[in-house]
């Protein structure tokens, strides 16, 4: 707004018209936006470098299959357990997600945890999610593949330190 009103002021104190009007155009008009832009760039390559899925000792792993109208989820830390519908992660950890599917294109999606990634017959993708309080979050596959598709969702129960030991001990 103080860009915009100093535009309207008059020219005077020995400022040519044309010095000011080179102010504008190139310090305002393209050096400003330059830099600005620069700074997002930075902003958002920094931010994209976290949410990458890497190798870390404190990242958990799942597995996500979908099948119709359901997800089964399986664990790293007990290959034999898996749940249907309902995924259990720990809160404050990053999660890596290995979606896959047994039939058609299914679409896994929690929308307060990550954005949306497609689950494809005989392709593995991974998604990193993180719950930052534990908590219960809906997801849902967002592809719509015929009838009875639209109710197609599944639950996240996010677990403190705590419920997170006792799940994997199966106490839960």
């Amino acid at each position: 707004m103080a860009l915009l009103a100093l535009s309207f002021r008059p020219v005077g104190n020995g400022v040519s018209q044309a010095s000011g009007e080179r102010l504008w155009i190139i310090g305002l008009g393209l050096i400003f936006p330059a830099v600005i832009l620069l700074c997002l760039l930075a902003y958002g390559l920094w931010i994209g470098e976290r949410l990458l899925p890497r190798s870390d000792a404190d990242v958990t792993r799942i597995e996500a299959e979908a099948r119709r109208w359901s997800w089964r989820f399986s664990y790293e830390n007990d290959p034999r357990r898996s749940t249907e519908n309902v995924l259990h992660i720990p809160a404050g950890r990053p999660v890596d997600i290995e979606i896959t599917t047994a039939d058609v294109i299914h679409s896994f999606w929690v929308p307060r945890l990550a954005g949306k990634l497609d689950a494809i017959p005989g392709h593995v993708n991974v998604l990193r999610i993180e719950a930052d309080a534990p908590g219960t979050y809906t997801g849902l596959s967002a592809e719509f593949s015929g009838h009875g598709y639209d109710n197609h969702s599944f639950a996240v129960i996010a677990h403190g330190p705590e419920d997170w030991q006792k799940f994997l001990e199966g106490e839960q």
